[in-house]
């Protein structure tokens, strides 16, 4: 091993340019596929069977996801101009979207929903060209507390998924797979390591499935009835150009997960890069960032296109390429082009489509005790003192009220065609206007532009030294602020930072002190 190789990511066998032997391509991106496929299934056909849509259109929304994960999925690795983060990212559907994705097709059908998908997916495309464009608003108590109210939005469909029986009501069947269903993730999950830990959804599925069947919850016929290869029947449902006031109603909530899908991405593109070189100094290549962002757009305008749900960057092929040591883009190609290859198997499909709702709503409710603690976390990640505790505190207990009616319901549902009485949307707009507030109340930041490069050091210390001053900081936190900005400015004028050199990039700093007070 070299010397690069050892100050690096121990392990790396390929970085992203260089081609290892098929076989090994072939077969790690065939591993990727396997590994993450139930992922993709799942969402769409969790939205499709809550929103109780037809059969036929139900079968052409998980194809037509599957292939679009596919193709995003093989974009972010070839890196085509300004597209494609050049690395190994999976790309998959967003549970972040199946509220917004439910409401549209119970409210207006899939022809709404892909209309939404499509406006929805003009965010990734501006924020790649502009990355903090939404930082000072989106802020980790605003994404944190949307999140949180997924979960609050979705489970009122849980039910419905439970009663299978003739009558409306539930077999004896559905309540036990349910439950054994839920347990099994829920244990897993908690207790699994490795492998155990990451199949943990697909194991529970199958058995819960089981104990389904042998109460005749199981559609045998249909995979009987399946061909094993064929080519696929292509439903695109259209688009609903009317803009009624159901789209206006659903418009902010998928704006607003098409921010937060976006900076999911964002994070997913970075932590990709730290596993795929050898040299673990290299500074994160921004402009890969902004490719990886760019096609989440991509990917959502496809999926759109086709009336499918959205969705963005999975962080799945991080543990997998620290696993095995390839980074290779052909891994990312081998494993999108095996997405893509799901799509011609009808009888692998059509056992999958298959599977019990109790089943589903199982894997629904693990996923939403999953999003809550996502976003509690993001919520909390900057330390929860009394500001933002507010913040989050406020806008989560103004979403759940009036997404259940608790606050002066008559009103809130008259309000703009019933806006507010979503609760992602409530609890959204609440936590935008609490950060604005802080905002615009809060001390100035102090701001300097110069140029890009070492030479650029004096005036960048003159200004800290100015900035800590004023701040009232001590000279020990002065001088780490200086060594900070000093270690920031060298990682930047490395040559691999960006494709250009120092000269022809501008350096904008911007330094505000937060006086929280606890």
């Amino acid at each position: 091993m070299n010397a690069s190789a050892a100050d690096g990511a121990a392990g790396v066998r390929y970085e992203p340019g260089e081609k290892p032997p098929r076989p090994l391509t072939l077969g790690v991106g065939l591993q990727l596929a396997v590994l993450n496929i139930a992922a993709i299934v799942l969402i769409p056909l969790v939205v499709m069977r809550a929103a109780g849509v037809s059969e036929a259109y139900l079968s052409w929304a998980v194809l037509a996801s599957v292939t679009a994960c596919g193709l995003a999925t093989m974009l972010q690795a070839a890196r085509t101009g300004r597209f494609g983060a050049g690395h190994v990212l999976l790309m998959g559907t967003s549970g972040a979207f199946i509220p917004a994705s439910i409401m549209a097709l119970t409210q207006g059908g899939p022809a709404l929903l892909a209309t939404l998908v499509v406006v929805a997916a003009s965010i990734p495309l501006l924020l790649s060209s502009r990355l903090s464009l939404f930082q000072r608003i989106l802020t980790p108590s605003v994404s944190g507390t949307v999140i949180m109210l997924i979960p609050v939005t979705v489970l009122p469909f849980v039910s419905g998924l439970l009663a299978t029986g003739p009558d409306g009501g539930a077999l004896p069947g559905a309540p036990l797979s349910f439950f054994v269903t839920l347990i099994l993730i829920g244990c897993l999950a908690l207790r699994g390591t490795g492998a155990l830990r990451l199949w943990a959804p697909v194991i529970g599925v199958i058995i819960g499935t089981a104990i389904a069947a042998s109460y005749g919850l199981y559609d045998v016929e249909r995979i009987a009835a399946a061909t094993w290869v064929a080519l696929p029947s292509p439903r695109p449902p259209g688009f609903d150009l009317e803009f009624g006031p159901a789209f206006w109603t659903l418009l902010p909530s998928f704006l607003l997960v098409a921010v937060i899908a976006a900076i999911r991405t964002m994070s997913s593109a970075v932590a990709v890069q730290r596993v795929s070189w050898r040299r673990a100094s290299r500074a994160t290549d921004f402009r890969a960032v902004q490719g990886a962002v760019a096609v989440d757009g991509v990917g959502n305008l496809l999926a759109g296109c086709a009336g499918t749900v959205p969705g963005s960057a999975t962080t799945t092929s991080v543990p997998l390429t620290q696993l095995t040591g390839v980074a290779a883009r052909g891994v990312g190609l081998a494993a999108g082009a095996a997405f893509i290859a799901f799509a011609f198997l009808p009888k692998v499909f059509a056992v999958v489509l298959a599977i019990p709702d109790p089943v589903f709503a199982a894997y629904l409710t693990v996923l939403l005790a999953m999003l809550f603690a996502i976003g509690l976390k993001i919520g909390t990640q900057g330390g929860l003192d009394v500001r933002n505790g507010i913040v989050v505190g406020l806008a989560f207990l103004t979403g759940v009220s009036f997404q259940y009616g608790l606050i002066l319901p008559d009103q809130v549902s008259a309000f703009a065609g019933g806006l507010l009485a979503n609760g992602m949307n409530a609890g959204g707009f609440t936590a935008i206007a609490l950060t604005f507030f802080l905002r615009l109340t809060g001390p100035r930041r102090a701001r300097i532009e110069t140029e890009s490069g070492p030479a650029a050091l004096p005036r960048i210390r003159e200004f800290l030294g100015t900035f800590a001053a004023k701040a009232g900081l001590d000279a020990e936190a002065a001088d780490r602020l200086d060594a900070a900005a000093e270690e920031a400015l060298l990682s930047l004028a490395r040559p691999e930072a960006s494709g250009d050199g120092p000269a022809q990039r501008r350096l904008v700093m911007a330094a505000r002190r937060d006086r929280t007070e606890v």
